[in-house]
């Protein structure tokens, strides 16, 4: 069983959603990067047990994700926020090459302020 940090994400937008032994098992393979003999000695469970559990979470995660779309949404809005920045600090480098007006230089502080409060 590869570790995916795919699941790793959507354990962050959807972990909530699962039982508290099936969180508890999933955050201890892959935010621990415990083994599933180790999990099961210290859950008192077999390995086996151990693998159904996290196969089921992963399972359900991915479910979640068909369904509501929120880690898909955002990594677009990120991306986009990325974009909008860069095209921001374009206008402002081709305003500086062209005298500088004060207003679209204000206006691009601005848009990265705004970005800035949405990223924090």
């Amino acid at each position: 069983m590869a570790k995916d940090l795919h699941i790793t994400f959507l354990l962050d937008f959807y972990g909530d959603m699962l039982t508290d032994k099936q969180r508890e098992v999933i955050e201890c393979y892959y935010n621990e990067d415990l083994s599933l003999a180790e999990i099961a000695e210290e859950k008192g469970i077999t390995r086996q047990g151990v693998r159904d559990a996290i196969k089921r979470a992963e399972q359900q995660l991915i479910e979640m994700e068909e369904r509501l779309g929120l880690a898909k949404r955002f990594r677009t809005v990120q991306e986009e926020l990325a974009a909008i920045c860069d095209r921001a600090l374009q206008i402002e480098a081709e305003n500086e090459r062209n005298g500088g007006n004060d207003t679209i230089r204000e206006n691009v502080e601005a848009i990265l302020l705004s970005a800035k409060k949405l990223v924090d």
